[in-house]
C-alpha cells in the first residue's frame, strides 16, 4: 500500500505511463523519497480528499491554468483508466454524488423518506413555498460546512429560518438556496456503508447547537450502536448502487413519529471518530474492501 499526495505532481511526483494495444497503461509513479508504484500493480485507489495540484509559479496565470488542466486530465485520467482497479469512489460517480439535489431525487426513487425541499434563487418563490408549507424550515448549504472567505474560514451549518419575511431579502437571489422542512428529531444516525457492510450509530444531541446540526458541537453528542430495520438497510444499499458508490456516510433522522428520513450521503465522509468512539470495525471493513480490489 502506498500513500500519494496528488499535489506533488508533476515536480515531486513524476509519472510515466504508456498505453498498449491491449488498452492497459503501464509505467510508474515515483517520488524523491523512494516511492515507486507500478501502475499495473494498482488494484484499488482510495481517494481520501481532493488535493489540488501545485503549479510552477514561474508560469503566467494563463499558463498555470492550462498546466493545471493538463495535469488533472493526464495524472487523473491515467489513474481512472487503470483496468481491474477498484475506486473508493469512482471519480465520475463521486462527482455526480456531490450534487445534493441528485442525491435527494435518487433517495426518493428507492423509497426513502426525504424532507420537503425547495431550491431556488427567487425570493418570492421561497417566501410563497414557506408560507404554503406552513411548518418550520431550515436553510442548508449544498457544498458542505467549511468555506474559505478572503483569508478566513467560515463554517456554515444547517440553520433554522425563524423569520419568513427574511426570505424576501434582495440578497437572497445572489445564488441558489436550498430550504427544507425542519424535521422533528427523536435522534439522528450516522450510517457508514463500506461495500455491503452497514455500520449504524445513533447520535443524541445534548446542546441546542448540536440539535440543529450535530457537526456544530461534537462535545455535545452521545453515541450508541444501533441495528437498522432490514428494509431501511436494503434501501440504503440500493441507493449506493444507483449512485455507483462503494463507500458512503449517510446522515439520517429518526423523527418523533418513528419515520426514518434521509438527509444526505457523503461519498468522502469521515468515519474515524465514529469507529474510535464505538469500536465498530469500519477500519477493518475498508481494509478488506481495498485488499479485495475489483
Amino acid at each position: 500500500m502506498a500513500q500519494v499526495n496528488p499535489s506533488s505532481f508533476p515536480v515531486r511526483l513524476p509519472m510515466g505511463a504508456c498505453l498498449h494495444g491491449s488498452g492497459s497503461w503501464t509505467g510508474h509513479l515515483r517520488d524523491r523519497d523512494g516511492l515507486d508504484v507500478e501502475l499495473v500493480g494498482i488494484s484499488a485507489v482510495w481517494q481520501r480528499g481532493a488535493t489540488p495540484f501545485v503549479m510552477d509559479e514561474r508560469m503566467s496565470s494563463p499558463e498555470r491554468a492550462f498546466a493545471y488542466g493538463e495535469a488533472r486530465r493526464g495524472f487523473g485520467g491515467v489513474l481512472t483508466a487503470l483496468g481491474n482497479c477498484l475506486w473508493v469512489n469512482d471519480p465520475v460517480a463521486a462527482a455526480r454524488a456531490e450534487y445534493k439535489p441528485f442525491q435527494l431525487a435518487e433517495a426518493a426513487r428507492v423509497g426513502l423518506a426525504v424532507p420537503e425541499t425547495l431550491i431556488t434563487s427567487d425570493a418570492r418563490t421561497a417566501y410563497d413555498w414557506a408560507r404554503e408549507l406552513g411548518r418550520p424550515i431550515v436553510y442548508k448549504p449544498m457544498d458542505g460546512v467549511v468555506h474559505a472567505d478572503e483569508g478566513r474560514v467560515r463554517l456554515l451549518y444547517t440553520a433554522p429560518v425563524t423569520d419568513r419575511e427574511s426570505l424576501l431579502d434582495p440578497a437572497f437571489g445572489r445564488t441558489a438556496q436550498m430550504l427544507q422542512e425542519r424535521v422533528q428529531k427523536a435522534f439522528e444516525a450516522r450510517v457508514t456503508v463500506v461495500g455491503t457492510e452497514v455500520f449504524a450509530v445513533r447520535i443524541d444531541a445534548k446542546s441546542s447547537a448540536a440539535q440543529e446540526d450535530w457537526r456544530a458541537d461534537y462535545d455535545g453528542l452521545a453515541y450508541s450502536i444501533i441495528h437498522l430495520p432490514f428494509e431501511l438497510r436494503a434501501k440504503l444499499l440500493r441507493l449506493m448502487a444507483r449512485l455507483g458508490l462503494v463507500y458512503g456516510a449517510f446522515d439520517l433522522i429518526h423523527d418523533v413519529s418513528g419515520r426514518w428520513v434521509f438527509l444526505e450521503v457523503n461519498q468522502r465522509g469521515e468515519f474515524g471518530w465514529i469507529a474510535d468512539v464505538t469500536g465498530l470495525g469500519i477500519y477493518s471493513a475498508m481494509a478488506d474492501l481495498l485488499e479485495k480490489g475489483s
